[in-house]
């Protein structure tokens, strides 16, 4: 990553990003100004926490149709049912979470993997950075990234949150995509890190104000994009070259305007009185 003193808007400065995140913009305000949303946001953004969370949760290994997550009550068992349980949970969560991601992202990155363990409190792995040692169960990445060791870990996420807590003039695009980069990338919990990651992601997006509403899902997108690339862009920011993180910021872009797409056809079936 750049050395400057605002190195998240040395990237947002890389060849490509800039169409990037105009085109997240110009998709963004699209959306918003949809005539439901001035009567019917609530039922919006109800609608895009389910279908992000469902999203989520296909990346990690659960890929229900939308109507089963939709009908289902009991997420306490082990397997799939817990991992589409736990993308309900991260997502009801990250709402609440705005005010004290402004102060100490890390306390809040602690507080998702809690929420995302469910009933695993008792675990002393839960809620806090693994330790040197303790193994990582986190089956779409695998092998593919080297995993960081704990002191390596504990550096970049303070790296991180001091980061985010001196503030940047990089688009909020941008921000959220390195955050949601460098969490996969150092899988700093022994479980549950994509869940996390895209929650934390969601969080920089509607905390920024790109997306106060949280109606523009990039969830849905990646799982729209599929697996397979969102490794290939995932390898390219772990990678750290210019040409990487580029293609994992445009990814995460394509991602939102996806997303935005899922909840402009939600915003077209409540007008039609359909959904």
């Amino acid at each position: 990553m750049s050395t400057s003193a605002d190195p998240l808007a040395a990237l947002a400065a890389l060849p490509g990003v800039t169409e990037a995140v105009d085109a997240v913009r110009t998709a963004v305000d699209r959306v918003y100004g949809h005539r439901v949303m001035r009567r019917r946001s609530n039922e919006v953004t109800s609608e895009a926490a389910l279908r992000g969370a469902r999203g989520s949760a296909a990346l990690a290994g659960a890929d229900w149709a939308l109507e089963e997550v939709r009908r289902r009550t009991d997420f306490g068992g082990e397997g799939e049912p817990r991992t589409v349980g736990a993308a309900l949970r991260l997502t009801a969560e990250s709402g609440q979470l705005l005010s004290i991601w402004r102060q100490s992202p890390l306390r809040v990155l602690a507080r998702l993997h809690l929420v995302a363990a469910g009933g695993a409190e008792e675990d002393e792995r839960v809620g806090r950075p693994r330790q040197s040692g303790e193994p990582v169960d986190e089956p779409l990445i695998g092998s593919a990234l080297p995993l960081p060791g704990a002191d390596e870990v504990a550096g970049r996420l303070d790296g991180l949150a001091r980061l985010l807590l001196a503030g940047s003039e990089a688009p909020a695009l941008v921000t959220a995509a390195v955050v949601h980069g460098e969490l996969l990338a150092l899988r700093p919990f022994v479980s549950r890190n994509g869940l996390v990651a895209r929650a934390a992601e969601r969080i920089v997006l509607v905390g920024s104000g790109l997306d106060p509403k949280s109606i523009c899902p990039a969830e849905v997108g990646y799982a729209e994009l599929g697996v397979a690339p969102y490794m290939a862009a995932l390898e390219g920011y772990a990678s750290g070259t210019p040409e990487g993180m580029a293609l994992w910021i445009a990814h995460c872009g394509r991602a939102v305007e996806l997303g935005v797409r899922e909840s402009t056809a939600v915003c077209e079936a409540l007008q039609r009185g359909a959904a």
